[in-house]
């Protein structure tokens, strides 16, 4: 969270994370006089390079950060900013004008569920910025020493590096130590941090000189060979992009030409032609830095954000395509989340019904295209109760009854190893509109194939494009855990693919059924031209789709858990009721690390009366073994709470409620 600079100097001193002994020690011995080299937190292999391509970089800067974002659990607003376009994105830097900025938890774990790098933001600005550097470069020990507990803060709080802008003017004296500060931060945050980047802001000069580039020259470039990468400024020219690839050398990745999407003095004209500036970095093969993407929200661009944000992130992919691909590994789930909404289900059961936003509950993010005004739309739908997380994917609109409709949800990457796989899906539709999945799979000599899994496989076969597919595999439904309500029907099919293949797409296809009275012959297969090309009304729902190794997941029983309760307070609510807040954590008794993607909590208020049944309340979902309670009203007549923590798995299968581990508190004045 933000601090004051001078606040923030004292914190980065004294600053020592249990995660750190060793820089711990050597903060002690500086006190005496005695500098230490620095030792990374934990032992670390080489880092892995970035991907050899140009890159994007998007530089978050939304109403000077930490809005309804900073909340670790979320809140109640779903209209809150937030992005889900991360297979166009491989850097995110959270941005803000306080010295340091520290990247919220959420925006770190949506970012690096979908393989994308977060950096935090060390910025020095105006007169109280120059003070500052010249109080943290006096000397070349001071200058590493606060390297050293920015490295510590990353590698503790799990983001992946820092930009650094030094936006001030400075005294030659103090160049060569600003120099050793940007060398000593890269060379720990690659010790600590495997894969981390820092990188550097095109501001001052080698000369100490306020003086925007604009792009890599004799004047930053000491800075760009001491870290991974430059950052430019915005303003620069047709040329610039070339003549930085140029001094780059092999390195001309690591240069990211700066776009303001608001459009300040920047290359195109940034808003709705930011893709000018990206097409002509893509010609000259450098790569972007595109600044305050936020623009589409803070403006309200017509017709409303989530529209006109796909809107305007389909740009930045008709111009440099998709940069990430996923699943790469099994399992792989996916319910398509978005991180707000006005609803939560749970395994086709709804348990909460209120507006929310966390960014943290962000599934894997479909790849859908901004499609405009086409017939047949596929869309995240928040109004219908999904099957899982917030919303759901919706097809919808118009359809031919002999066409197949296909769109790609997942570019992946998985390397298939000619074992059993298993793939669940969930469906919500009406009588006649039929929803399946096609796997995309290819094979090191340039084979390729693909696999269409459907519950109803005929409605495929019986049209003129189902020559398209390799095979078809059969669903059939399966046995939900806990009762599944809202016409939510979950299907399992279990495939072969041969070894030496690769999974590359995931797609949802659609077409229509042939219903009790109609003629398969002529409706079906095309055969009567009339029937073939009659519109039909489609609206079908793909809940969640999870793709494993093994068919059941199995989760530690209740007795192996270790729950705690700490900072348990007591107020006074309304009427004779109690307002009770608390943190609560889990861990297993054997000490391991728990393998799980997130845990469900609840309460039940329980009381004297053991015939009544107390209901379950949904408090919400934790992505680390830990879930604060906060002001939890309770009445009087409740002589305990139980809580449950229920553990997710990477498939998306959920710990039954009665065998999940459990916390009992008993309310103050129940326990005198």
């Amino acid at each position: 969270m933000p601090f004051s600079p001078r606040r923030l100097l004292r914190r980065l001193r004294s600053m020592l994370p249990s995660a750190a002994p060793a820089a711990a020690a050597a903060g002690e011995d500086e006190e005496e006089g005695e500098r230490r080299p620095w030792e990374p937190p934990f032992d670390a292999s080489q880092p892995a390079p970035p991907p050899p391509r140009r890159r994007i970089l998007a530089c978050h800067d939304f109403r000077g950060g930490y809005r309804d974002d900073a909340a670790p659990q979320g809140g109640h607003d779903p209209g809150a900013y937030a992005l889900w376009h991360w297979h166009l994105i491989d850097v995110f830097v959270y941005f803000s004008h306080y010295l340091v900025t520290l990247p919220p938890p959420c925006w770190v774990n949506a970012a690096h569920l979908h393989g994308v790098k977060v950096l935090g933001t060390f910025i020095t600005e105006w007169e109280k910025g120059a003070e500052i550097c010249e109080e943290m470069l006096a000397t070349e020990a001071s200058a590493q020493m606060y390297a050293e507990r920015l490295t510590e803060l990353a590698a503790y709080l799990g983001f992946d590096g820092w930009l650094i802008n030094i936006e001030v003017k400075l005294d030659i004296q103090f160049i060569d130590n600003l120099k050793e500060f940007i060398n000593h931060l890269t060379k720990t945050m690659h010790a600590a941090v495997p894969g981390s980047l820092v990188i550097w802001y095109d501001a001052i000069t080698i000369k100490g000189a306020l003086d925007w580039q604009n792009k890599l020259n004799e004047y930053n470039k000491p800075f760009f060979d001491l870290c991974d990468g430059l950052f430019s400024n915005y303003t620069w020219k047709a040329k610039y992009p070339q003549e930085s690839a140029v001094v780059a050398g092999e390195r001309k990745y690591d240069v990211y030409m700066g776009i303001d999407v608001y459009g300040r003095n920047t290359f195109g004209g940034g808003q709705w032609n930011t893709n000018v500036a990206l097409d002509l970095l893509k010609k000259d093969d450098v790569s972007a830095a595109i600044f305050a993407p936020g623009w589409v929200y803070e403006t309200k661009q017509p017709p409303n954000f989530r529209t006109a944000q796909n809107r305007w992130w389909g740009l930045v992919q008709e111009s440099w395509g998709v940069l990430q691909s996923y699943p790469k590994q099994l399992p792989f789930y996916s319910d398509f989340d978005q991180g707000h909404g006005y609803q939560v289900s749970i395994e086709g059961v709804k348990v909460y019904g209120a507006p929310w936003d966390n960014i943290s509950c962000q599934s894997f993010q479909p790849m859908l295209k901004y499609a405009g005004d086409r017939g047949l739309q596929t869309v995240i739908n928040f109004e219908d109760e999904p099957y899982s997380g917030g919303n759901c994917v919706t097809v919808k609109g118009s359809l031919q009854q002999n066409e197949i409709f296909s769109e790609q949800l997942f570019n992946g990457g998985l390397s298939m190893e000619g074992e059993s796989v298993y793939v669940f899906y969930s469906v919500k539709a009406d009588e006649r509109s039929g929803l399946g999945l096609s796997l995309d799979l290819s094979s090191g000599n340039n084979e390729s194939s693909s696999i269409l899994i459907a519950d109803d496989t005929a409605a495929f076969t019986r049209k003129k494009q189902h020559r398209k597919y390799g095979s078809y595999v059969k669903a059939d439904k399966a046995e939900p855990h806990t009762p599944v309500h809202q016409n939510w029907v979950v299907y399992k099919a279990t495939i072969q693919p041969s070894a030496g293949f690769t999974l590359t797409g995931i797609n949802i296809v659609c077409t229509m059924k042939t219903t009790s009275g109609t003629d398969p012959e002529t409706d079906g297969d095309g055969s009567s031209e009339a029937g073939a090309n009659r519109s039909l009304h489609y609206h079908a729902s793909l809940g969640h789709v999870s793709i494993r190794n093994t068919e059941e997941t199995e989760f530690p029983p209740a007795r192996s858990w270790v729950t705690e309760g700490d900072y348990i307070s007591w107020s006074n609510g309304s009427d004779e009721s109690k307002l009770a807040s608390l943190k609560i954590s889990w861990e297993l008794e054997n000490k391991q690390q728990a393998p799980f993607m997130k845990y469900n909590v609840y309460v039940e208020k329980l009381t004297a009366d053991s015939n009544a049944k107390a209901p379950r309340i949904f408090l919400g979902v934790a992505s680390v073994q830990v879930f604060y309670v906060s002001d939890l009203e309770v009445p009087s007549e409740v002589t305990a709470l139980k809580f449950f923590i229920q553990p997710c798995g990477r498939d998306g299968s959920c710990q039954g409620l009665h065998e999940c581990p459990k916390f009992h508190l008993v309310p103050v004045d129940s326990a005198m």
